[in-house]
């Protein structure tokens, strides 16, 4: 794809890397067949290649319209078209500089601005979200139903194993998963225990710094990652085998702190170590001997919903299932499991209609088998399905917990 890029961006720190992915699109439109909002919306303009020409004609003109922002506010970004392009166009990559002009450069109204600014300054700190969920559980009686039922009950962790090992893993502390969801990482340290390894949570990790990035406010996101790669520091020094990550999303954002931060000289080279060392709670429990854990039958019929960070951004979407097959779970079959559930970190809030509308197709794939339970790799996804879901819903390291 020929660009034109206007003067007024020559100098933006990004636009090298933007031109770059913009001329490596050949226009074939694969992209569109495995797209969720082309899919329902049926608007070139909401799908990937017509994405790709309103960024490109922002660039190229200076200016940008609400309708095109609009458009671009529908995208989930959850980089299926990555996984479908022939010509490997970073997509993702292309969104987020392409959002963040936008953002500088077409002022959003007053409601918009603070709703964005709450978003980024609660859900990314557990220690504010988790009080906010313990109102919202006591007025789920008066709330109105639809809204009570995102309201997630909450969860006992059980006790955690303070066992030795001579391998050790760090975990990430997370924001909305340990508020929401602590179960996950407290079932990961015990079924990680089993194994012979030692989970440990750095004092001073918590959000991966995705929140506050995906909606533009990049340094911000950026001093979320500096920060954890501070606390995990001095493990990595001390011989931490790896860096595990329970929620896919964050997983696939921490995968990336070594492309975020290449350009700051004193974060480079131990981001880039960072990167090395994440690995997806999957692809530790794919290379272990699950007979360690001692599972007691193979459970439920269970439909497994692979989230998009899992498939498409870290390339992993047939391994949660692998692992349940080998642990003797009985998987049903789940139809388009490359679409979005339409959860997308802030995209449900930010974009509701849509996003319901998703979950409503995603919920009849997970239910066609009959399952009687659902599981996911991701907390935003394990939230967004279980406010209507008919069954329960888990994140998969649950089925393997052996308690204490």
């Amino acid at each position: 794809m020929r660009t034109d890029i206007h003067v007024k961006y020559l100098d933006h720190p990004e636009i090298a890397e933007a031109e770059s992915i913009l001329r490596s699109c050949v226009h074939c439109g694969f992209c569109t067949a495995t797209c969720p909002t082309y899919q329902q919306l049926g608007d070139e303009r909401d799908g990937p290649r017509g994405r790709i020409y309103l960024i490109k004609q922002m660039l190229e003109s200076g200016e940008i319209s609400e309708k095109s922002q609009t458009h671009l506010d529908r995208c989930l970004t959850c980089r299926s078209c990555e996984t479908t392009c022939p010509s490997g166009v970073r997509y993702g990559r292309l969104a987020d500089i392409g959002r963040s002009i936008m953002e500088q450069q077409l002022p959003r109204t007053p409601g918009q601005r603070l709703l964005r600014w709450l978003l980024r300054n609660v859900l990314p700190y557990s220690a504010r979200l988790s009080p906010l969920l313990v109102l919202g559980r006591m007025a789920r009686p008066l709330l109105p139903a639809a809204l009570a039922a995102k309201v997630p009950p909450a969860q006992a962790t059980g006790i955690l194993p303070d066992r030795r090992h001579s391998r050790v893993m760090l975990a990430l502390g997370g924001c909305a998963q340990a508020a929401a969801t602590p179960n996950t990482n407290a079932a990961a340290t015990r079924v990680l225990d089993r194994l012979g390894i030692r989970l440990v949570q750095a004092p001073g990790s918590g959000c991966c710094g995705a929140v506050s990035y995906h909606l533009s406010a990049h340094e911000e996101g950026l001093n979320f990652m500096r920060r954890n790669i501070d606390a995990w520091w001095p493990h990595i020094q001390a011989g931490a085998e790896a860096i595990v990550i329970s929620a896919s999303g964050c997983g696939a954002m921490v995968k990336e702190y070594g492309d975020k931060l290449a350009h700051d000289p004193a974060y480079a080279e131990r981001a880039r170590r960072v990167s090395e060392l994440t690995r997806d709670l999957s692809e530790v429990l794919a290379n272990e001997d699950l007979g360690k854990l001692k599972l007691a039958g193979t459970g439920r019929k269970t439909a497994v919903h692979c989230p998009c960070t899992l498939q498409h951004a870290l390339g992993l979407g047939d391994q949660v299932e692998a692992i349940l097959r080998r642990a003797g779970l009985e998987l049903t079959p789940v139809k388009d499991g490359h679409l979005c559930c339409g959860s997308a970190g802030t995209y449900s809030i930010l974009q509701p209609e849509l996003s319901q509308q998703l979950l409503g197709n995603k919920l009849d794939a997970l239910s066609a088998g009959n399952p009687e339970q659902i599981v996911t790799a991701n907390v935003g996804c394990q939230l967004h399905l279980a406010s209507r879901s008919r069954v329960p819903v888990k994140h998969w390291i649950e089925l393997l917990d052996p308690g204490e």
